[in-house]
C-alpha cells in the first residue's frame, strides 16, 4: 500500500468527517434539546449550497457569497421553525417524521422552480484553488485544508458556546427540563427558535463548503442526512463531543474503505466485482459499527450528562 496515497485518503476522510460533524451537530442540538426529529435538516444543507452558488455569482466573491448564504440560511431556519415546526413539539415523533418529510419534498420542488433541474457550480477563488505540500511530495488541495481548519474552529466555538456561556447553560437546562426553565421566566419558545436557527447555520455551512467539491443539485442533502443520523446515534444524541468523534470515525471508514477495499477484494474476486462490492461494503461497515454501539452502549459512545455534552 502506498503510504502517501493512504495519508491523502485519511485526510479526505477527516474532511468528510468535518462536514458530517457540522451537519450532525445541528441535528443533535435540535433533537437532543427540542426533542424534534427533523428530517428536513438535509434540505437546509442543500439550501446553504444553493444560496452560496447564487450569492457568489451575484457578488463575484466566494467569501462574500458564503457569508450571505449563512445569513440567508439562518433566516430560513427561523422561518421554518416559526411557520412549520413550532406546533410539532407537543406531537409524537411519527407526526414529526411525516411533517418534516413533507418539508423535504417542498424544498426539492422549491429549488426546482427557482433554480431549475440542472445543478450549479460554486467557483473557488484562485487562493483556494491551489495545492499545498503537507509533506515533501504530498500535495493536498488548499480548499480541503481550509474545510478542515474551519470545521475545527467551528467545533471549538460550538463547544465553548454550549459549555461556557449563559446561552449554553440555558440550552443544556432546556434539554434537561424545559418546564422548569419556562417557570423561571425564560422564553423557551425564543430559545428553541434560536437553537433551530443555529442548527440551520451549521447545516448551511456544511452545504456551502461541500458545494465546490460536489455538485450543487436537488436532493443533495438526502444521502448525507442518513450518515448524519448514524453519527448522532453512534456519538450519543445531544452530545457535541460525541458527534465530533463519531463523525470523524464514520468519515474515515467511508473514505478509506472505498479507496482501499477494492485492492483487498481483488485478492478474492475479479476486478469488476471488487470495484462494485467495495462501496457497498464500506457503507455496511458504518451500519455494522452503529449496530455494535447500540448493542454495547445504547445511549451512544459519549452520552451527554443530562443534556448536550
Amino acid at each position: 500500500m502506498n503510504w502517501l496515497l493512504f495519508l491523502e485518503q485519511v485526510l479526505n476522510g477527516f474532511q468528510l468527517g468535518i462536514l458530517l460533524f457540522l451537519l450532525a451537530a445541528g441535528l443533535t442540538l435540535v433533537f437532543g434539546i427540542m426533542d424534534l426529529i427533523n428530517l428536513a435538516h438535509g434540505s437546509l444543507y442543500m439550501m446553504g449550497a444553493y444560496f452560496c452558488a447564487t450569492f457568489t455569482a451575484w457578488t463575484d466573491s466566494f467569501l462574500l457569497g458564503a457569508l450571505l448564504a449563512l445569513l440567508a440560511t439562518f433566516i430560513l431556519g427561523l422561518l421554518v421553525e416559526v411557520i412549520a415546526l413550532r406546533n410539532l413539539y407537543a406531537r409524537d415523533h411519527l407526526d414529526q417524521v411525516l411533517a418534516t418529510f413533507g418539508l423535504i419534498l417542498f424544498f426539492n420542488e422549491f429549488v426546482r422552480l427557482v433554480w431549475g433541474p440542472i445543478g450549479l457550480d460554486i467557483p473557488l477563488p484562485a487562493l483556494l484553488n491551489t495545492t499545498v505540500e503537507i509533506f515533501p511530495g504530498v500535495p493536498y488541495p488548499t480548499y480541503r485544508i481550509a474545510i478542515i481548519l474551519i470545521g475545527l474552529l467551528v467545533a471549538g466555538l460550538l463547544y465553548l458556546i454550549v459549555s461556557r456561556t449563559k446561552l449554553g447553560m440555558l440550552i443544556r437546562a432546556g434539554a434537561s427540563n424545559r418546564e422548569t426553565i419556562g417557570a423561571l421566566g425564560i422564553n423557551i419558545r425564543l430559545l428553541f427558535t434560536l437553537v433551530f436557527g443555529l442548527g440551520a447555520v451549521l447545516a448551511g455551512l456544511a452545504g456551502l463548503m461541500a458545494g465546490p467539491i460536489l455538485s450543487v443539485e436537488i436532493g443533495m442533502g438526502d444521502g448525507i442526512l442518513i450518515l448524519a443520523l448514524v453519527v448522532i446515534v453512534i456519538g450519543g444524541i445531544g452530545s457535541i463531543k460525541g458527534a465530533f468523534i463519531a463523525a470523524i470515525i464514520v468519515g474515515l471508514i467511508d473514505t478509506v474503505g472505498r479507496s482501499f477495499l477494492p485492492e483487498l477484494l481483488e485478492l478474492f474476486f475479479s476486478e469488476a466485482n471488487a470495484a462494485t462490492a467495495a462501496p457497498a461494503i464500506s457503507s455496511m461497515l458504518i451500519y455494522i459499527l452503529m449496530a455494535l454501539v447500540l448493542a454495547i452502549r445504547p445511549q451512544g459512545l459519549f452520552p451527554p450528562r443530562g443534556a448536550s455534552g
